[in-house]
């Protein structure tokens, strides 16, 4: 992996691989009345067996308290994946993917997609010579099983999306960016993300995972809390650790702690589908995903309370096995 890339994983990665390989960008709107969460989920799927570029859409859809979901998998010949690592854009068939606007024109039996969106004010994550990315120094290895970055935690969509008959309407809502490239998930992991709070100026991403690392596994973290401009990093290579996680019902709870500050972290995430993802590069495994998940935050800086708060919208996997 050259620098530019270490520091920039929007970047295609995956020009040198050939076989047991994927890569996915994760794009997530969300509606100007909230009513209405996309995700795209733009990629290439390297494996003898079945190569191919793909668009995994999920949609889901709130009214009077129940939610609908809706996905498809849209596949491509591995021709119709193009990029550009000069300015970062992709693009699969007549779709196309940047950090400025995404087009798009899906349509199966299941699912009709079509529409533009324009993204502003993009929030890349602090990043350092020893922090590159949102790996930190792990970032720097060629030989992890799966690699993942964050492009940006929070910015703000103006457009139209067509979903099957109806016009959703994105205007100065908020979306969100990131990716995920190597050979297969981890076999276990908890993933959550929000950045509809009731301080605007709050995101949150969370990730905890089983890792495999030279033939051995170890529990990995990262949790980056933005508020008010202040990046709050919770992860495994600054010396985090988690103090105590529960598992239950489509509810996950831990307690983060680093250095002088603590971190609270309670999410439910009470409707959630099936979607595809890798193995050995090949999309065969099934994770599940909900969109309208909520997420309550409390921050303590030496036990005293700094931050709370609570996320809506929240993107929320929990792969994980139920804690006995």
């Amino acid at each position: 992996m050259s620098l530019k890339k270490i520091f920039h994983p929007e970047y295609f990665q995956g020009n040198r691989k050939k076989n047991r390989y994927f890569e996915g960008w994760y794009y997530k709107f969300v509606g100007t009345d909230k009513r209405y969460t996309v995700a795209l989920i733009p990629g290439i799927s390297l494996a003898k067996a079945d190569p191919h570029a793909f668009i995994q859409a999920f949609v889901s859809f709130t009214d009077e308290g129940k939610t609908q979901l809706e996905k498809s998998y849209y596949r491509f010949p591995l021709k119709a994946f193009t990029y550009n690592n000069k300015n970062f854009s992709i693009s699969i068939g007549d779709n196309i993917f940047t950090t400025d606007h995404v087009s798009i024109r899906l349509s199966d039996d299941h699912l009709v997609l079509s529409g533009d969106i324009h993204l502003s004010q993009l929030t890349p994550i602090r990043n350092s010579l020893f922090s590159p990315n949102i790996m930190g120094f792990f970032g720097y290895l060629n030989f992890m099983e799966c690699y993942h970055g964050v492009v940006s935690m929070s910015h703000f969509l103006e457009g139209e999306l067509q979903v099957n008959e109806k016009t959703i309407g994105f205007h100065q809502s908020k979306g969100y960016i990131e990716k995920d490239w190597g050979r297969s998930f981890p076999r276990a992991y908890v993933w959550f993300q929000t950045n509809h709070f009731s301080d605007p100026t709050t995101s949150l991403l969370f990730s905890y995972a089983d890792i495999p690392f030279l033939g051995q596994h170890f529990q990995g973290l990262i949790v980056n809390l933005l508020v008010r401009g202040k990046e709050y990093r919770f992860a495994t290579y600054n010396g985090a650790k988690i103090i105590t996680e529960k598992i239950e019902n489509g509810r996950v709870q831990y307690l983060v702690r680093r250095g002088r500050y603590q971190l609270e972290l309670i999410a439910d995430s009470p409707n959630q589908t099936e979607l595809a993802s890798p193995r050995d590069g090949m999309m065969i495994e099934q994770i599940k995903e909900g969109l309208t998940g909520s997420v309550a935050v409390r921050l303590y800086d030496h036990k005293k309370l700094v931050y709370e708060d609570r996320g809506t919208q929240a993107g929320i996997e929990i792969m994980k096995a139920q804690k006995s």
